[in-house]
């Protein structure tokens, strides 16, 4: 083992820099054609993208929007964009004219760098259409980044400050599946607390591999950035998930961290179950799965942990606003990896406050506000921020949950996600959890939907384990009753359907309501 202490500084260019002094040599990434790059490679690669960006314009305070795949290239124009103090918003590749022209218009970006095509979609003609009538220019991309000479760059920003850190130089946009997506500021002292905060309950070491599955772009993924740079771990990076490809992919390169959220645990699981009772097993290197995004079917833990190895699925809870607030350790016992999402990350002060706004106690349940070091600086719309905080200055989450004696932490749903049946509360989590346990269920959403005689009724959206043999619903009462479940909460509709999630595994929920509706 090559030990695990984290190195420490207050900004990205900094942890960039002192990795490459540290160890050179250590391989940082490595994508899915085999290509690798070591981390004294990788400052030398940002240093000349630095430069050639400067020479296109660009300066400390700039705002850059970027929506570029999982590559290699993506990775250096991050520390590019960092060594010159720009403040940069990566955009999810599946924002399309809509989103992204939203986020350009609210950021009025200096720079919008797009593929000039990827998977289908012509990037520059939709970014050039964007940008008609603005100020922002259009700088394509393809695994190439602009080129310079690292010796006329200015020195770092902030070198030498200890305040560095909490400027604002990240523009995260959230989902934006219901409404315009909102842009959260972050800075890298931000980032740097999920970050080392994952590391912590992951025990992450430079002998660690980790298959970055789920869009660079997302917070997440830069999440993993700073964790390769804080431990010298190596992230391979997968540019868009497909379980065939990137089962083998995982194999190739020894995977210890494997897959990163619900679906893809799924999917890898799925694979193992190919090579039948008894198989080898694909992944001999697994220390554990670290999950997030979206909670866990409290079963995928057991399954994972039995049939792939490794402690499980070790998870985290959090948001686009403060990622990492809470998160498993590869340490807990199996009930609290299966069932929670771990205790509260080094300086999070949560509070658990009811629907009538007093706070309540071990076990009860409530929307989950969070103080954090982790925790963003508001959105850039500011007119936002008065709802987004209470009067203590707690971020409201959105998410209802407890946190028992212990500290840790269960996601029961969100805000919005309670099914009000006749004036019963019914969790669409409560019964996911239960119905995912049935063996002719692959996945499953449960949603409310309007209902003239009781207000809401709810619908159980099965994705099938065997599609010749659809669970039906007579089974589903009979199986959920037997689980003790009262008959108010039992689903009054069963559809099937593929369920539909997005890059960081959440369910689209809105997608399913409209279609059922």
């Amino acid at each position: 083992m090559k030990g695990n202490a984290m190195i420490d500084s207050d900004t990205l260019w900094g942890l960039v820099e002192e990795r490459a002094r540290l160890t050179p040599d250590g391989q940082m990434l490595v994508d899915e054609g085999g290509r690798t790059m070591t981390f004294g490679q990788f400052k030398d690669a940002a240093e000349r993208a630095a430069a050639g960006l400067a020479g296109l314009g660009v300066g400390a305070g700039d705002r850059v929007s970027w929506q570029l795949p999982t590559w290699i290239e993506s990775v250096v124009l991050v520390a590019a964009l960092s060594r010159l103090g720009v403040v940069q918003n990566p955009v999810l590749p599946l924002y399309r004219q809509k989103e992204l022209g939203f986020v350009i218009r609210q950021t009025q970006a200096k720079l919008l760098i797009v593929p000039s095509e990827w998977r289908g979609v012509d990037f520059k003609a939709m970014a050039e259409g964007i940008v008609e009538g603005t100020d922002t220019k259009v700088v394509t991309a393809d695994r190439k980044l602009p080129d310079g000479d690292p010796a006329a760059l200015p020195p770092p920003p902030g070198a030498g400050d200890s305040g560095a850190g909490d400027e604002v130089r990240w523009l995260f946009y959230t989902s934006g599946t219901t409404a315009d997506p909102k842009g959260a500021q972050h800075t890298d002292r931000t980032i740097l607390a999920a970050a080392r905060a994952m590391c912590e309950r992951l025990a992450v070491t430079a002998d660690d591999r980790s298959d970055l599955v789920f869009p660079f772009t997302h917070i997440g993924g830069i999440c993993w950035l700073y964790a390769g740079l804080l431990t010298a771990c190596t992230n391979v990076l997968v540019e868009a998930f497909d379980p065939a490809a990137t089962v083998d992919i995982a194999q190739r390169e020894g995977i210890t961290l494997l897959g990163k959220g619900t679906f893809f645990h799924q999917a890898y699981l799925a694979a193992q179950r190919q090579q039948g009772e008894g198989g080898k097993p694909l992944f001999p290197d697994l220390r554990a799965c670290p999950g997030g995004g979206a909670p866990k079917p409290p079963q995928l833990h057991d399954d994972v942990k039995a049939e792939l190895g490794g402690v499980g699925i070790v998870s985290g809870y959090g948001l686009t606003e403060c990622p990492i607030l809470s998160m498993a350790s590869v340490t807990d016992p199996d009930d609290k990896l299966a069932n929670t999402e771990g205790r509260a990350t080094a300086g999070v002060d949560i509070k658990v406050v009811s629907v009538e706004g007093a706070v309540v106690g071990p076990g009860e349940e409530g929307e989950i506000r969070v103080k954090a070091p982790q925790l963003f600086k508001g959105y850039l719309d500011a007119s936002l921020d008065a709802a987004a905080f209470d009067e203590d200055g707690y971020f409201r989450s959105g998410d209802l949950g407890t946190v028992d004696e212990g500290g840790y932490i269960v996601i029961t749903g969100r805000l919005k996600d309670v099914i009000i049946r006749k004036g019963e509360n019914i969790s669409a989590k409560e019964l996911e959890d239960l119905l995912y346990e049935h063996p002719k269920v692959a996945d499953v959403a449960v949603v409310g939907l309007p209902d003239p005689a009781s207000g809401e009724r709810a619908c159980a959206v099965v994705q099938s384990a065997d599609p010749a043999d659809p669970l039906t619903f007579d089974e589903m009462v009979t199986f959920l009753e037997g689980k003790g479940i009262m008959k108010q909460k039992l689903p009054e509709q069963l559809e099937f359907d593929e369920i539909p999630r997005n890059p960081a595994g959440k369910v689209l929920k809105h997608e399913l309501r409209a279609k059922y509706s």
